[in-house]
């Protein structure tokens, strides 16, 4: 595979040929009820002996567009399941000329679709000038596991061990759930995440360079996880279970439907899941003398409920109102064991131990609903109107013993114990509204968009005596408010003339935030206020080279905000010499991201990238007293990172296909934060994604998929070594191709886990840790109804918010 992608890469490099002006075909598809039709198949014929001069597939609201054509006489034909093939009549297109098609208007067809066979297989990646695409339901390995696990397969995204997630090599990234901006914090949205399994995920997008449409948070790009959505005409519904095992066995089912008629579309889904978890993590550290060498098993359950029920009712053609309840009731209790050895440097005698077995539990509720309008006037000519309330609730309660033993453990030298009891409520209020129209012979989009958030947040401790008296410890405990309220305005434009096609945005978002500390002891930073506004240029220029090379330009500036949770200084502890702590002083975070992307035959794109982000917001862990140590945020002064990254899909021979996916990235972290404790650390890494797709006899597909991440930087002072997993699953159709069986097992060679050092100051740590990688995952779906029903593909106004919610670890 190596020698193969070397050769790719030599074919790219070889291919910048020019030829003369060219023109573009560009219209829309749309079903008997006036809906667009998504992945039609769009041909463009010559006139003269019909012959294919190029196929492209529409979007998903129906558009297309056929760019690079030379002049001459075509007709077009386009053709979807259940529906007659359209011919157009014949037509000229002269050199260089932009060509609006009319509307397609598709006609169902009249034969018996039960005596037709058809067999699709979505492609497993999809490069888009955009965007990524990772199509799950295109992968055998895929199934079985969770959210989390996937975005660790996706092509250049890298989960670090605190399930933080990267793209490119930065941090910061804007995590959307089905174009809703996830508002949880890295924790929670980790904890979200672990629930979500595969039988409800359709995609995941991975945008670096989003236009001013989107929202300016997230300075590393936006990854957006799409949920399925039905797509047959009339009544369906789906059937998904799951299970898997490795040291522990976790279950999953699923059952959704979707009804379709003249008027109205109305769709819900049904998720349980139920499982035990494990992982472990050490932490060797030296501070003034002294080493604490802690050894850690978190082992746990939880169990999950998720729904989604959505409606859409069309008044006419032209207008729709729909909207869209959704959830997730999630609960867990899990045990942390920990045993730290305390010693002096260099004495080989441990002095006392350090035994802290807690235990955990708790509950991360939320849901949220939408109502929508929209208006799609035909020609580009579209309104949309989101009303959004969200509402997340966690609850914590942790009991932590804490007992120092003698060197020998022959003796308690003194016990502490303590309860954490740790409720937050979150609520999200959003709406926005965008509009779109053709001008000056290009597209404009404008939009605004108020979002507001409230946090209340409650950190009790109480001191535990006798295993049974718990007293409030009110030199601990205090209650954290939060209120943030951002208002943006956005404009838009794109143009396509000849061979190059422009697009030119501007995003003004202003920001008004509150954070509000009441401790029962009085201490400093009660009260921080921060007012600002912000302007986010965005922009990008594509030239066509020619049928089979493109060049994109683009670039971007971005905001990262503080999550919610990060500002609250609370005390969360390991045990009482390990602990985390907000900062109420976090800043945000900006970057100026600019790419530079080549594309061949529109499935090989290479991109070479530069980023400057200021105030990069980073873990740090750092020194407390003479014993004690804790991770807390802060802002880097800054970074800059530079990636090239390099995607191949590629059909091998009729039965093998084949997908690549590498990214090298150098990334510079600068700091002074006094007393020494200076960051200036350099890498150089690289991340890799392949997947080997087999056809064999008897319709059963074979699937080799792995990833490795290199050495790398993480959490601005740590280096971390590499790690990957290599995957292998079999599939097979069975009932008339109506149900689908799939095994496979992850992390085979069991190397998806971590180890990195770091010296910071005074402070040298050495950590590693792992999970419960390798499993067995067997999954079977089974459909029922037609299998062709269409339910409008919608975005909402409260993405951006939810990903920032904070939680508890």
């Amino acid at each position: 595979m190596k020698s193969l992608n070397l050769t790719f890469i030599c074919l790219l490099l070889s291919t910048f040929v020019f030829a003369g002006k060219e023109g573009v075909i560009q219209g829309k598809i749309l079903d008997p009820q006036g809906a667009g039709v998504p992945f039609a198949n769009v041909l463009l014929l010559a006139a003269q002996d019909s012959q294919l001069v190029k196929g492209e597939v529409s979007d998903e609201v129906g558009s297309y567009t056929i760019p690079s054509i030379h002049a001459g006489e075509y007709y077009i034909q386009v053709s979807y399941i259940g529906f007659e093939t359209y011919n157009s009549q014949t037509f000229a297109l002269s050199e260089g000329q932009e060509i609006t098609f009319p509307t397609i208007n598709l006609a169902e067809a009249a034969n018996e679709l039960t005596e037709v066979v058809v067999k699709a297989t979505k492609p497993l990646i999809e490069v888009k000038p955009d965007k990524m695409v990772f199509n799950i339901e295109g992968s055998i390995n895929a199934q079985g596991n969770d959210a989390m696990e996937l975005l660790r397969k996706s092509p250049g995204v890298v989960v670090d061990n605190n399930d933080n997630i990267l793209l490119q090599g930065k941090s910061g990234v804007k995590v959307y759930i089905d174009g809703k901006p996830s508002p949880l914090s890295s924790d929670d949205l980790a904890a979200m995440l672990k629930t979500m399994q595969s039988t409800e995920i359709e995609a995941i997008e991975i945008i670096t360079n989003p236009s001013s449409k989107y929202d300016a948070e997230g300075n590393a790009g936006i990854i957006n996880i799409k949920l399925k959505k039905d797509k047959n005409m009339g009544a369906n519904a789906n059937v998904d279970l799951g299970y898997s095992i490795g040291q522990f066995a976790n279950y999953n089912g699923k059952v959704s439907a979707n009804l379709r008629q003249k008027d109205f579309n109305l769709y819900g889904s049904y998720g349980y899941f139920e499982g035990k978890h494990y992982n472990y993590m050490n932490l060797y550290r030296e501070q003034v003398g002294g080493v604490f060498d802690q050894r850690s098993n978190h082992q746990g359950t939880n169990t999950n409920h998720s729904f989604r029920l959505g409606g859409d009712y069309f008044l006419n053609k032209k207008n729709t109102i729909g909207f869209l309840v959704n959830g997730n009731l999630s609960d867990y209790q899990f045990n942390a064991d920990s045993r730290m050895a305390i010693s002096r440097i260099g004495s080989g005698t441990i002095d006392s131990f350090l035994i802290a077995n807690s235990t955990n539990i708790g509950g991360r509720h939320n849901v949220n609903a939408n109502l929508n309008y929209r208006f799609d006037g035909g020609n580009g000519n579209t309104l949309n109107i989101d009303a959004d309330y969200g509402m997340y609730n966690n609850d914590g309660n942790e009991l932590q013993p804490n007992y120092y033993y003698a060197g020998d453990e022959s003796s308690v030298l003194t016990q502490r114990t303590y309860r954490n009891v740790t409720p937050t409520t979150i609520d999200i209020y959003t709406f926005k509204v965008d509009y779109e129209k053709p001008m000056l012979g290009g597209q404009f989009g404008a939009g605004i968009k108020m979002a507001l958030v409230k946090t209340d947040n409650t950190f009790d401790v109480y001191n535990v005596y006798n295993g049974e008296d718990e007293i409030l410890d009110k030199n601990r405990s205090n209650k954290f408010f939060y209120s943030e309220n951002v208002n943006a305005l956005y404009a838009n434009y794109s143009k396509k003339w000849n061979k190059w096609n422009a697009q030119v945005g501007l995003r003004a978002e202003q920001t008004n935030s509150e954070g509000d500390l009441q401790a029962y002891k009085e201490v400093d930073d009660q009260n921080v206020k921060r007012h600002y506004i912000d302007l986010f240029p965005s922009g990008g220029l594509t030239y066509q080279l020619n049928d089979i090379n493109s060049l994109q330009l683009t670039y971007s500036r971005r905001i990262q905000r503080p999550n919610y949770q990060d500002l609250n200084p609370f005390l969360g502890y390991l045990d009482e010499l390990t602990y985390e702590k907000g900062n109420p002083f976090l800043k945000p975070q900006y970057a100026h991201n600019v790419q530079l992307t080549h594309t061949y035959k529109y499935r090989f794109n290479t991109s070479l990238s530069y980023s400057y982000t200021s105030d990069l917001i980073t873990r740090i862990t750092d020194t407390a007293g003479v014993a004690a140590s804790f991770i807390t945020w802060l802002n880097l002064a800054e970074q800059h990172n530079v990636s090239l990254t390099f995607s191949a899909p590629f059909q091998i021979t009729k039965w093998w296909s084949s997908f690549s996916n590498l990214s090298g990235y150098y990334t510079k972290n600068i700091a002074d934060y006094g007393d020494g404790k200076l960051v200036n650390l350099a890498a150089t890494t690289f991340n890799i994604y392949a997947q080997e797709t087999f056809t064999l006899p008897y319709d059963f597909r074979l699937e080799v998929s792995g990833w490795y991440n290199s050495p790398s930087l993480w959490g601005g002072t740590f280096r971390m070594d590499g790690m990957g997993s290599l995957d292998i699953g079999i599939q097979k159709k069975l009932l008339n191709n109506r149900a689908n069986l799939k095994v496979s097992v992850s992390d085979v060679l069991k190397t998806n886990k971590w180890h990195g050092v770091s010296q910071f100051g005074a402070l040298y740590m050495n950590i590693n840790g792992g999970w419960d990688s390798r499993r067995l995952k067997v999954n079977f779906s089974y459909q029922l109804g037609n299998n062709q029903v269409k339910s409008r593909n919608r975005r909402t106004g409260l993405e951006d918010e939810q990903q920032r919610i904070g939680g508890e670890n």
